[in-house]
């Protein structure tokens, strides 16, 4: 039998973080309204005392699951919780991130109401700053990432990560998805919210930023690197 939704979260010294994460995800409505539901929690050799966060989550729900495994990136992390995963519908659930307790109940009913879609995102916020994203479009989506990496996808359509990028691996997943003919769509509401921290997969930076790509900012020579090596890859103009 398998779980309808599978939510995968890679986890990298996160035990400040995570406690709120699982309460977000284990309060959904989806679960509490008789959902599958299915937690896979990747531990990507974190070096905190996140084994003893787990260890209390572990007693508590029976339907949560973790993962080991020495420290490979999130990709890679991603990756292996998908290949233990069951669920019809997958959602790769950031460690630092809480969602509105209705947000799986309404991103599975916008996939099942529109079959057309491969994946589902909704709007959201980056700490203070409010990403409205937009409806889907396949020409804007190859000059600039509207869709974060929490997104509902149908599974068998997630052609997995690459895991050779250490940059812009969301982004390479959707316009690999474009490529192969899948489309998202937008729920116009803003379900979650990322709380940023100084280490970690979470970063952003001012968008004006990036018209100034001399500048000696360390986060923005690491965006042009990746984002050249997306561009030569997926042929983005």
């Amino acid at each position: 039998m398998k779980s309808k939704i599978s939510v995968i979260v890679p986890v990298y010294n996160h035990a400040e973080e995570l406690p709120a994460t699982l309460e977000s995800i284990f309060g959904q409505t989806f679960s509490a309204r008789g959902g599958d539901l299915e937690v896979i929690v990747v531990n990507d050799g974190s070096s905190d005392n996140i084994e003893l966060v787990l260890a209390k989550w572990r007693k508590k729900y029976s339907n949560l699951k973790i993962i080991s495994q020495p420290h490979r990136g999130a990709p890679a992390a991603r990756n292996r919780g998908f290949e233990e995963a069951r669920g019809e519908y997958v959602i790769f659930w950031d460690a630092d991130m809480t969602a509105k307790p209705e947000m799986l109940e309404k991103e599975l009913a916008e996939l099942e109401n529109h079959p057309e879609a491969s994946y589902v995102y909704p709007s959201f916020k980056f700490g203070w700053k409010h990403f409205r994203c937009g409806h889907f479009d396949p020409v804007k989506i190859k000059k600039v990432n509207f869709v974060h990496t929490s997104a509902l996808i149908r599974r068998e359509h997630f052609p997995y990560f690459n895991e050779s990028l250490k940059k812009f691996q969301d982004w390479d997943l959707w316009l690999t998805m474009l490529e192969q003919g899948r489309r998202g769509r937008w729920i116009p509401e803003t379900l979650f919210h990322v709380r940023p921290r100084r280490q970690g997969i979470s970063s952003w930076l001012p968008s004006f930023v990036y018209h100034f790509p001399w500048l000696p900012i360390p986060a923005l020579k690491k965006y042009n690197y990746w984002k050249n090596i997306l561009a030569n890859k997926h042929k983005l103009v």
